[in-house]
């Protein structure tokens, strides 16, 4: 289903949420400040802060996908290829001779592309050796962290890069998953059977606890929390907000995604 617009509320400093007159947009990806929305035509448009020129998506077409983070923009091409506009300190933008991608994946100084093959290749800051990937094969699906860049195989292993300083790289026994998320000191993994397993820590250096999950479907990590949908519509969470905060999602039902 087309979405025919959005609407968005928050800090609004740099004009990042009006987006009321945004149409036949099909995925949306939020930076440090700014809104990118891909619509149906292949076509991207942005809003918000400007200053590194991550909002300069108009001559952009035949996209498939985008994300945004931090300071800079990136998009995949339905040929393979891949753009990028915004901060470029760290070479993060680097990516005109990228060829046969099939994904992306962003994080604040670098971004990581999951090739045709499998291969992925990384461009970007690596002082955090999360852009050492030069050696993954049969990779279905990349996340990248903050810290560390996570790869899951066709086998349902996953292999990790990074400096691991709270372990969120400690990866290379795990089986039957589904779903692989890096997230700042974290890697947060869905199992086959439906529970979930999680290395490292949140960001507030608060462990995360989800040993008695069940019949999960699908997960989320944001800043402090891990979501977790079941089967039957509910939702789960482990962690708090940056305030400490937790949630009670109890009235939540009939989720999808």
């Amino acid at each position: 289903m087309v979405a025919v617009g959005y609407v968005a509320v928050g800090y609004n400093d740099y004009g990042q949420c009006d987006v009321s007159d945004w149409k036949d947009i099909v995925a949306i990806a939020a930076g440090d400040s700014h809104t990118v929305g891909l619509k149906k035509d292949g076509t991207v448009v942005a809003t918000g802060n400007n200053e590194d020129k991550q909002c300069d998506v108009s001559g952009w077409k035949d996209v498939v996908a985008i994300s945004a983070n931090f300071k800079h923009t990136v998009a995949l091409r339905k040929d393979g290829t891949v753009v990028a506009v915004g901060r470029n300190d760290f070479g993060q933008c680097d990516v005109s001779d990228w060829t046969d991608i099939k994904a992306v994946s962003v994080y604040s100084f670098f971004i990581v592309g999951l090739k045709k093959d499998g291969t992925v290749v990384a461009t970007g800051d690596n002082t955090t050796l999360a852009c050492d990937v030069g050696d993954w094969s049969d990779i279905q699906s990349i996340s990248a962290g903050t810290y560390h860049t996570v790869g899951l195989k066709n086998d349902g292993t996953v292999v990790a890069a990074g400096t691991n300083v709270q372990g969120e790289c400690n990866v290379q026994d795990w089986t039957d998953i589904t779903k692989a998320v890096a997230y700042y000191t974290c890697t947060v993994g869905l199992r086959s059977d439906g529970t979930v397993v999680v290395v490292g820590i949140s960001p507030l250096l608060v462990p995360y606890n989800t040993t008695d999950w069940t019949d999960i479907v699908d997960i989320e990590v944001s800043y402090g929390r891990i979501l977790g949908l079941k089967s039957d519509g509910t939702v789960v969470m482990s962690g708090t907000d940056n305030q400490g905060h937790s949630f009670d999602l109890s009235d939540w039902a009939d989720i999808k995604h």
